[in-house]
Protein backbone atom coordinates (compact mmCIF):
# COMPACT_ATOMS: atom_id res chain seq x y z
CA UNK A 1 0.00 0.00 0.00
CA UNK A 2 1.44 3.37 -0.95
CA UNK A 3 2.29 5.65 1.93
CA UNK A 4 0.02 8.48 0.81
CA UNK A 5 -2.92 6.05 0.75
CA UNK A 6 -2.01 4.96 4.25
CA UNK A 7 -1.90 8.63 5.28
CA UNK A 8 -5.41 9.12 3.93
CA UNK A 9 -6.59 6.10 5.90
CA UNK A 10 -5.04 7.61 8.99
CA UNK A 11 -6.61 11.01 8.46
CA UNK A 12 -10.01 9.45 7.78
CA UNK A 13 -9.86 7.49 11.03
CA UNK A 14 -8.17 10.08 13.23
CA UNK A 15 -11.36 10.92 15.17
CA UNK A 16 -11.97 7.28 16.04
CA UNK A 17 -8.33 6.68 16.91
CA UNK A 18 -8.23 9.73 19.19
CA UNK A 19 -11.18 8.37 21.13
CA UNK A 20 -9.39 5.13 21.93
CA UNK A 21 -6.27 4.58 24.05
CA UNK A 22 -3.13 3.68 22.13
CA UNK A 23 -2.03 0.17 23.17
CA UNK A 24 1.36 -0.39 24.78
CA UNK A 25 3.40 -1.88 21.96
CA UNK A 26 6.75 -2.07 23.68
CA UNK A 27 9.97 -0.08 23.20
CA UNK A 28 9.76 -0.07 19.40
CA UNK A 29 6.62 2.08 19.65
CA UNK A 30 8.17 4.75 21.87
CA UNK A 31 9.01 8.15 20.39
CA UNK A 32 12.67 8.42 19.35
CA UNK A 33 14.96 10.04 21.86
CA UNK A 34 17.60 12.70 21.28
CA UNK A 35 20.25 9.99 21.41
CA UNK A 36 18.90 8.59 18.14
CA UNK A 37 20.27 11.63 16.31
CA UNK A 38 23.85 11.60 15.08
CA UNK A 39 25.62 14.88 15.72
CA UNK A 40 27.27 16.71 12.87
CA UNK A 41 31.01 17.52 13.19
CA UNK A 42 31.76 20.10 15.85
CA UNK A 43 33.76 22.29 13.47
CA UNK A 44 30.78 23.30 11.30
CA UNK A 45 30.49 27.10 10.95
CA UNK A 46 27.76 28.61 13.10
CA UNK A 47 27.28 31.80 11.07
CA UNK A 48 25.37 30.23 8.16
CA UNK A 49 26.43 31.80 4.88
CA UNK A 50 25.55 31.19 1.29
CA UNK A 51 24.14 27.88 0.16
CA UNK A 52 26.99 25.88 -1.35
CA UNK A 53 26.41 23.75 -4.42
CA UNK A 54 27.17 20.11 -3.79
CA UNK A 55 30.74 19.50 -4.92
CA UNK A 56 30.54 15.72 -4.54
CA UNK A 57 30.05 13.64 -7.64
CA UNK A 58 26.53 12.18 -7.22
CA UNK A 59 27.47 9.09 -9.21
CA UNK A 60 30.52 8.40 -7.02
CA UNK A 61 28.41 8.80 -3.88
CA UNK A 62 25.70 6.53 -5.27
CA UNK A 63 28.26 3.87 -6.16
CA UNK A 64 29.76 4.07 -2.67
CA UNK A 65 26.33 3.77 -1.06
CA UNK A 66 25.45 0.79 -3.27
CA UNK A 67 28.68 -0.91 -2.20
CA UNK A 68 28.08 -0.19 1.47
CA UNK A 69 24.49 -1.44 1.37
CA UNK A 70 25.59 -4.64 -0.37
CA UNK A 71 28.19 -5.23 2.35
CA UNK A 72 25.70 -4.39 5.11
CA UNK A 73 23.09 -6.84 3.82
CA UNK A 74 25.53 -9.75 3.91
CA UNK A 75 27.51 -8.84 7.04
CA UNK A 76 27.19 -11.25 9.96
CA UNK A 77 29.66 -9.37 12.16
CA UNK A 78 27.91 -6.92 14.52
CA UNK A 79 30.90 -4.59 14.77
CA UNK A 80 31.36 -4.54 11.02
CA UNK A 81 27.64 -3.91 10.51
CA UNK A 82 27.79 -1.03 12.98
CA UNK A 83 30.76 0.47 11.15
CA UNK A 84 29.05 0.17 7.76
CA UNK A 85 25.80 1.60 9.12
CA UNK A 86 27.69 4.56 10.56
CA UNK A 87 29.43 5.24 7.25
CA UNK A 88 26.10 5.15 5.41
CA UNK A 89 24.60 7.55 7.95
CA UNK A 90 27.51 9.95 7.53
CA UNK A 91 26.97 9.94 3.77
CA UNK A 92 23.27 10.59 4.35
CA UNK A 93 24.11 13.50 6.65
CA UNK A 94 26.32 15.21 4.05
CA UNK A 95 23.94 17.67 2.41
CA UNK A 96 26.56 19.32 0.20
CA UNK A 97 25.56 22.70 1.63
CA UNK A 98 27.27 24.48 4.53
CA UNK A 99 24.06 26.35 5.30
CA UNK A 100 21.93 23.21 5.41
CA UNK A 101 24.52 21.44 7.56
CA UNK A 102 24.41 24.31 10.08
CA UNK A 103 20.61 24.23 10.14
CA UNK A 104 20.66 20.46 10.68
CA UNK A 105 23.16 20.87 13.52
CA UNK A 106 20.98 23.51 15.19
CA UNK A 107 17.87 21.37 14.65
CA UNK A 108 19.65 18.46 16.34
CA UNK A 109 20.43 20.64 19.36
CA UNK A 110 16.81 21.82 19.47
CA UNK A 111 15.62 18.21 19.45
CA UNK A 112 17.99 17.36 22.29
CA UNK A 113 16.55 20.30 24.23
CA UNK A 114 12.98 19.10 23.48
CA UNK A 115 12.34 22.35 21.59
CA UNK A 116 10.28 20.74 18.86
CA UNK A 117 8.86 24.01 17.55
CA UNK A 118 12.33 25.41 16.88
CA UNK A 119 13.46 22.13 15.37
CA UNK A 120 10.51 22.18 12.97
CA UNK A 121 11.18 25.79 11.99
CA UNK A 122 14.79 24.91 11.17
CA UNK A 123 13.85 21.72 9.30
CA UNK A 124 11.17 23.56 7.33
CA UNK A 125 13.98 25.76 6.02
CA UNK A 126 16.18 22.74 5.31
CA UNK A 127 13.63 21.05 3.05
CA UNK A 128 12.98 24.33 1.23
CA UNK A 129 16.68 24.98 0.61
CA UNK A 130 17.50 21.36 -0.27
CA UNK A 131 14.36 19.44 -1.31
CA UNK A 132 16.49 16.57 -2.67
CA UNK A 133 18.14 16.01 0.74
CA UNK A 134 16.49 12.89 2.14
CA UNK A 135 17.82 13.29 5.67
CA UNK A 136 16.13 16.67 6.04
CA UNK A 137 12.74 15.10 5.35
CA UNK A 138 13.57 12.16 7.62
CA UNK A 139 14.52 14.41 10.53
CA UNK A 140 11.32 16.42 10.13
CA UNK A 141 9.29 13.20 9.94
CA UNK A 142 10.89 12.12 13.22
CA UNK A 143 10.04 15.39 14.97
CA UNK A 144 6.45 15.13 13.75
CA UNK A 145 6.38 11.61 15.17
CA UNK A 146 7.79 12.82 18.48
CA UNK A 147 4.91 15.31 18.69
CA UNK A 148 2.49 12.52 17.65
CA UNK A 149 1.50 14.32 14.44
CA UNK A 150 1.40 11.04 12.53
CA UNK A 151 -0.24 12.43 9.40
CA UNK A 152 2.58 14.92 8.77
CA UNK A 153 5.16 12.32 9.73
CA UNK A 154 3.81 9.93 7.10
CA UNK A 155 3.98 12.61 4.41
CA UNK A 156 7.63 13.30 5.21
CA UNK A 157 8.42 9.58 5.39
CA UNK A 158 6.99 9.17 1.90
CA UNK A 159 9.27 11.93 0.63
CA UNK A 160 12.29 10.41 2.39
CA UNK A 161 11.70 7.00 0.83
CA UNK A 162 11.08 8.51 -2.59
CA UNK A 163 14.59 9.98 -2.39
CA UNK A 164 16.24 7.03 -0.60
CA UNK A 165 14.15 3.81 -0.62
CA UNK A 166 16.79 2.08 1.53
CA UNK A 167 16.49 4.52 4.45
CA UNK A 168 15.99 2.04 7.26
CA UNK A 169 15.16 4.79 9.76
CA UNK A 170 12.26 5.99 7.62
CA UNK A 171 11.12 2.41 7.02
CA UNK A 172 11.20 1.67 10.74
CA UNK A 173 9.32 4.89 11.46
CA UNK A 174 6.64 3.96 8.96
CA UNK A 175 6.33 0.48 10.47
CA UNK A 176 6.04 1.89 13.99
CA UNK A 177 3.22 4.22 12.94
CA UNK A 178 1.47 1.41 11.04
CA UNK A 179 1.67 -0.78 14.12
CA UNK A 180 0.44 1.94 16.47
CA UNK A 181 -2.59 2.50 14.24
CA UNK A 182 -3.43 -1.21 14.10
CA UNK A 183 -2.14 -2.07 10.61
CA UNK A 184 -0.20 -5.10 11.80
CA UNK A 185 0.23 -6.87 8.46
CA UNK A 186 1.49 -3.68 6.80
CA UNK A 187 3.82 -3.05 9.74
CA UNK A 188 5.21 -6.57 9.50
CA UNK A 189 5.95 -6.15 5.78
CA UNK A 190 7.62 -2.79 6.39
CA UNK A 191 9.76 -4.06 9.28
CA UNK A 192 10.85 -6.96 7.04
CA UNK A 193 11.81 -4.50 4.32
CA UNK A 194 13.91 -2.54 6.85
CA UNK A 195 15.69 -5.76 7.83
CA UNK A 196 16.40 -6.60 4.20
CA UNK A 197 18.25 -3.30 4.00
CA UNK A 198 19.90 -3.51 7.43
CA UNK A 199 19.72 -6.94 9.10
CA UNK A 200 21.37 -5.60 12.27
CA UNK A 201 18.31 -3.62 13.44
CA UNK A 202 17.51 -5.18 16.82
CA UNK A 203 14.19 -3.40 17.41
CA UNK A 204 12.95 -4.33 13.94
CA UNK A 205 13.96 -7.96 14.51
CA UNK A 206 12.04 -8.04 17.80
CA UNK A 207 9.03 -6.37 16.20
CA UNK A 208 8.98 -8.94 13.38
CA UNK A 209 9.15 -11.80 15.86
CA UNK A 210 6.35 -10.33 17.98
CA UNK A 211 4.12 -9.59 14.98
CA UNK A 212 4.65 -13.06 13.53
CA UNK A 213 3.64 -14.61 16.87
CA UNK A 214 0.58 -12.38 17.05
CA UNK A 215 -0.40 -13.37 13.51
CA UNK A 216 -0.16 -17.03 14.55
CA UNK A 217 -2.25 -16.41 17.65
CA UNK A 218 0.67 -16.76 20.08
CA UNK A 219 1.41 -14.30 22.88
CA UNK A 220 4.20 -11.88 21.91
Amino acid sequence: MRIFVFALLFLAGVSLASAQPVPDLGPEAEPPSAEDFNALPDDLPEDGGQVVVDENDPEDEKSRLDELFANLAKSDNPKEAERISREIQMLWMDSGSDTVDVLMSRAGKAIQADDHALALDLLDTVVILKPTYAEGWNRRATVHYMTEDFGKSLVDIERTLALEPRHWGALSGLAIIQRRLGFESEALATFRRALEVNPSLENATKAVNDLEKEAEGEPA
